[in-house]
């Protein structure tokens, strides 16, 4: 091996683009692992970086934070892992456990420090989370984000419990999977789309209501209808400011909002706050989690043996397409990168 092949962050004028480049190996350090990756999964923050939406430089930049593969080889003092070991990326390298530290966004894959997109990465050995057995590559690689993101919301931060009810934004990575974990748990879940057909493919994963927010501009009224007036308990709020104002408005005294996503964009909400303080809501920040809780919810997932809802793969060399395809917005779930080929 030569070199390794990679798509990188070019600038433009006032955005970046996809360029294919190649990087020369390098020597492994004591405790590093080379993953050769079979599969990259999209998030809308690859959108955001993408298109300089956050004005954050990543020019020259490996995208992607999330990622899955096999161990190709691995440095003189590694313990954890071995060559053939299947793996995947943490979000945050450095964010083993506990509480959140500033600390870790210095290391978050695909921002600050190289992603996933290319044939081999190099990481830290304790930057690796072990993949579960019964997922392919492909389904794997949707884990590290959007999953965690979800798990953290409803389980650790929201502590969901059977009989609760959920409110998910939207039918994205993020949200499909809460709808899959909270359905799980024995929760009820509502969920909201502009597409009908999305809409029934969420009945089929475990929705108990569904709201077209296009027929049903005034959403928040309809939550309140179908749960007696009284609201829900969480609501998984992906969208921002354009959607803030209606999520308190239906969730429950007492309820818990995990504030994800800026679908809408980075401005204030519309509305006043009031209703938090009035109604005694928690509104807590999300921004996926720890290694602790991603190897917990891989044991929440294998014990109930969920699988990850792919919307489409696509090959290696048309990465700039599965990002278009993600922008779209047309996708129900994960959009997938297949870099197998380029072993």
């Amino acid at each position: 091996m030569h070199d390794i092949d990679v798509f990188e962050y070019a600038p433009t004028a006032d955005k970046y683009r996809l360029e294919r480049k190649h990087r020369p190996v390098k020597q492994l350090g004591s405790h590093q692992v080379r993953v050769a990756v079979k599969a990259v999964s999209l998030n809308y923050r690859d959108h955001i970086a993408l298109h300089n939406l956050a004005r954050r430089q990543v020019g020259g930049r490996i995208p992607c934070s999330d990622g899955a593969g096999v161990v190709a080889e691995v440095g003189a003092g590694v313990t954890r892992w071995k060559v053939g070991d299947r793996v995947m990326g943490s979000f945050f390298a450095t964010w083993k456990e506990g509480p959140f530290q500033m600390a870790h966004h210095q290391h978050d894959l695909g921002g600050t420090v190289d992603g996933m997109l290319g044939s081999f990465v190099t990481l830290d050995e304790s930057a690796l989370v072990a993949t579960p057995g019964y997922l392919s590559d492909l389904e794997a690689s949707t884990l590290p984000c959007a999953a965690l993101t979800a798990y953290h919301a409803l389980f650790v931060r929201g502590g969901l419990s059977a009989g609760q009810t959920v409110l998910c934004l939207g039918t994205g990575g993020v949200s499909v999977f809460a709808l899959q974990f909270a359905a799980a748990a024995g929760a009820q879940v509502l969920i909201t789309s502009s597409s009908d057909e999305k809409l029934a493919r969420a009945i089929e994963l475990g929705a108990t209501h569904t709201i077209n927010y296009r027929s049903h501009a005034e959403w928040q009224k309809v939550v309140h209808e179908l749960t007696a007036h009284r609201g829900v308990d969480h609501v998984v709020e992906v969208g921002g400011p354009g959607t803030f104002d209606r999520s308190m408005q239906s969730v429950s005294a007492g309820g818990h909002i995990a504030l994800i996503g800026v679908l809408t964009g980075f401005g204030p909400p519309t509305g006043s706050l009031f209703p938090l303080v009035a109604r005694n809501i928690r509104l807590n920040g999300i921004y996926v989690g720890s290694q602790e809780m991603f190897n917990e919810m891989n044991q929440f997932l294998a014990s109930h043996q969920l699988y990850p809802v792919i919307d489409g793969v696509f090959p290696y060399d048309q990465s700039p397409q599965a990002f278009e395809w993600l922008a779209s917005g047309h996708h129900f779930g994960k959009v997938v990168i297949d870099l197998s080929a380029t072993h």
